[in-house]
């Protein structure tokens, strides 16, 4: 989503906050101490939010004498100005909605005193060493945004998240109550009792949703970067406890082993991504069911995580609901969520498609450079599209490309390679009654959307994307802005191909019926893709989704003419050849469909080569994940973290399907460590999956989440964490930049997700790049754990 022109660069904002939008602070209350825990026996920190948001909702547009509209340029928003402010903006096709400002309460936290050692007096009735109000000797501090009101056409305030890091004159005391008083602030004392194997600790990091009996991968760490203060040393060997929360007794012991320094490279950019040094706790050994905690001796403890046999399937099911909480064409309603949504691109309400000349292909929505609304809009034609509904949408936009079949394709793998398994599984959806597993269902919502784009020659339209990205403040099912459907090209065609010939395969011994459906199509989108690309020189994307329907076509029909296609524009019959080269070739998907086909169908040598080269790229997973600090891997060593790339989703694929082939263990336990930073085991302790764990994030780029002011729906998995450094120049930084304390470059990769809403960097998502990777891993570990527990 490209939201630049909804921003002015170089804002400044005070810390502080003020009072806008008629909120009416009144007398201030005092400021309550989130939370206070050690990170070292002497290093005590202080936890304080600030700020507090009324985010806006939609309301009927009343008018009042003297009202008057502007829509400034470049940005198309209808600006109501009423006594000469504005008070929000229009939406909706009829222009009878009000969009206002947020309200944002600030609070009177004051950060030059927060750096101050005399802002803090420690003192204790139990330990004799605090009888006396005692300063610290050093403090060091972070700050980092929680979310954004915008109060103004261009104004924005943050509420905040401090921390603040007290260096003690001598250690607490076990067992010992502690008062943390704050003169010259409106913080609230603060009465802190030391005891180290049940005192929450942010410093110790674990998986929310723990573990299964047999995994072969139990581990916690232990971090902390204390902001301005830098990097924190803790020294290996440091005595563990995994506490049983039932009986408060010790389930396992251990010590700390480092993981990473913050002075070694992470990958092979040269970077490291912590800023401080990592230690992780392995506690594998522990298979008995329960709900524990792991404490550090002296520091505190981890929050709660589970032993229990269906951790994974849980995890699956509310990724995999996410698919469902993205459709498009359909009101969201009970029984199958609470998160309820009126239906959006539907025909029947109105919407209409209007076909434009100009192809995915050629624009920056798929493998072009064009600028979509100017490349669509330029080949806008009078002819619609009557039946152009479904698909997903992703983030902040409604676009449904046809990338999205790679979420078909995930969950028909699922399908295939554990059909016992997901043919129990329920994910509550509106087809879950009928006789399809819901894994099938998903898969088939997006690709019969793209059947009913099919052009009567066999083509495949590349989507439906709207003349711009959103109003401010309008939802989906109210877009107001012109919607286009792509014109059909090879590339579309050949990825639709591919993924409906599965679809064909697993109906061929289920439903006879709809697997001629699915072949039918499937052939014909192959057929247009190659009238229409015959004697032209192929894009390297575009040659990879041939090869890859080729093949998908030989095992639904067994016809050698496929085979032979394949064979032709394989790069495995070089036994040197990777499944993913970059700007070269990426075969992945049909490297593993290849790997798995039955021998006296294949070309042996290539399926071998096909076979090895997926254990290549497996281990360069496992071996990124070996050095990183807290074990995330990446599907190409040299990607930059962020976007796409980021910290959010695990990037795991390619263990697990090294797994399935090799049954080796390694990569399976590899498979695990890679997903435990992005459910919670990482410095903000946080799930970057919505419903998944105790702590996820709040304010997703989620258009229709925002408008009404709600929660985010479950299973919602955003891009995470990004690399501030790569990505130093973006110009989302500049919202913020002004608040975040130290200076966005100076805070590590791990810390960098700041949870606000029009921050796409980090908070965006896509249903392909995000949640359908993170489902495909969980229910492939959910699967393997019920056939072998």
């Amino acid at each position: 989503m490209k939201l630049q022109s909804l921003i002015p660069l170089g804002l400044g904002l005070a810390l502080t906050g003020c009072n806008v939008s008629g909120v009416d602070a009144g007398n201030r209350p005092q400021i309550k101490v989130n939370q206070a825990y050690l990170v070292k026996p002497d290093l005590l920190a202080i936890r304080i939010e600030t700020g507090k948001i009324i985010h806006a909702q939609q309301t009927p547009y009343k008018p009042q004498a003297g009202d008057r509209i502007e829509q400034p340029r470049p940005v198309d928003e209808d600006w109501v100005i009423r006594n000469g402010k504005a008070i929000g903006s229009l939406v909706g096709k009829q222009r009878n909605i009000l969009y206002p400002f947020d309200q944002f309460v600030p609070s009177p936290f004051d950060s030059q005193w927060a750096d101050r050692m005399t802002s803090y007096r420690i003192t204790s009735q139990e330990d004799s060493t605090y009888s006396a109000n005692l300063n610290p000797t050093a403090v060091y501090r972070k700050s980092k945004p929680t979310d954004m009101a915008r109060v103004g056409q261009w104004k924005f305030e943050f509420p905040m998240l401090h921390t603040m890091y007290l260096k003690l004159p001598s250690a607490l005391k076990a067992g010992k109550t502690y008062q943390i008083n704050f003169p010259g602030s409106s913080v609230e004392t603060v009465s802190f009792k030391f005891e180290p194997n049940r005192t929450r600790s942010e410093a110790v990091h674990v998986s929310h949703i723990g573990f299964t009996p047999k995994e072969n991968a139990k581990v916690a760490f232990l971090s902390t970067w204390l902001g301005n203060g830098g990097r924190l040393e803790y020294g290996a060997g440091l005595p563990f406890a995994v506490i049983d929360e039932q009986t408060n007794r010790k389930a396992f012991t251990g010590k700390t082993q480092l993981s990473r320094t913050s002075q070694e490279n992470e990958d092979p950019r040269s970077r490291n991504y912590t800023n401080t040094n990592v230690y992780m706790m392995d506690f594998t050994a522990l298979q008995t069911p329960g709900k524990y905690r792991v404490c550090v001796e002296a520091i505190g403890c981890s929050g709660s995580f589970e032993i229990r046999p269906d951790v994974w399937k849980n995890a699956f099911s509310t990724s995999a609901r996410g698919l469902y909480h993205q459709r498009s064409g359909i009101a969201l309603t009970a029984p199958y969520t609470q998160w309820t949504r009126p239906r959006a691109f539907h025909p029947q309400d109105g919407t209409v498609v209007y076909q434009s000349k100009t192809p995915i292909s050629q624009v920056d929505q798929g493998i072009g450079t064009a600028e979509y609304p100017k490349a669509l809009a330029a080949g806008e034609t009078k002819q619609t599209v009557p039946d152009a509904w479904g698909g997903y949408f992703d983030a902040g936009d409604w676009d449904r490309r046809i990338q999205h079949v790679e979420v078909s394709r995930h969950m028909l793998e699922l399908a295939e390679l554990f059909p016992n398994y997901f043919d129990r599984v329920s994910l509550n959806i509106p087809e879950s009654k009928d006789r399809l597993p819901d894994v099938v269902n998903e898969a088939l919502w997006t690709i019969d959307f793209f059947r009913r784009l099919q052009t009567p020659d066999g083509g495949i339209r590349g989507g439906i994307q709207s003349q711009r990205d959103p109003r401010l403040g309008e939802g989906s099912w109210q877009e107001s802005y012109k919607i286009y459907a792509y014109a059909p090209d090879a590339w579309s065609s050949y990825l639709y191909a591919g993924v409906a010939a599965r679809a064909a395969h697993w109906f061929k011994s289920r439903d006879a019926q709809l697997a001629k459906t699915y072949q039918e199509s499937a052939l014909r989108a192959m057929a247009y893709a190659e009238r229409v690309s015959s004697g032209t020189s192929m894009p390297k994307p575009v040659r990879d989704s041939r090869n890859l329907a080729a093949l998908e076509l030989y095992q639904l029909t067994g016809s050698g003419s496929w085979h032979q296609i394949f064979l032709q524009t394989t790069v495995f019959k070089d036994p040197a050849q990777d499944v993913i080269v970059w700007d070269e070739h990426d075969q992945r998907d049909a490297a593993f469909l290849y790997a798995r086909m039955p021998r006296e169908l294949v070309d042996a040598t290539v399926q071998k080569n096909a076979n090895n080269a997926l254990v290549r790229d497996a281990d360069t997973a496992l071996a990124v994940g070996e050095q990183t600090a807290f074990k995330w891997s990446k599907e190409m060593p040299m990607h930059p973290i962020g976007w796409g790339n980021g910290l959010g989703a695990p990037k795991a694929v390619s263990l697990v399907r090294a797994h399935y082939l090799s049954q080796n263990p390694k990569y399976l336990r590899s498979s695990v460590l890679a997903t435990q930073f992005s459910l919670g085991a990482n410095p903000d302790n946080m799930s970057y999956t919505t419903g998944v764990g105790y702590r996820t994030p709040r304010n997703p780029l989620l258009i229709d989440q925002r408008v009404r002011g709600i929660e985010p729906p479950p299973g919602i998995t955003v891009y995470g964490p990004y690399d501030p450094v790569f990505y130093s120049k973006t110009w989302t930084i500049d919202l913020f930049k002004d608040v975040l304390f130290p200076a966005p470059m100076d805070w590590p990769a791990t810390e960098s997700y700041f949870d606000i809403f029009l921050f796409p960097m980090a908070t965006e998502f896509t249903v392909m790049q995000s949640i359908s990777p993170t489902a495909y891993l969980w229910g492939y570990l959910a699967a393997h754990t019920a056939r072998n527990d």
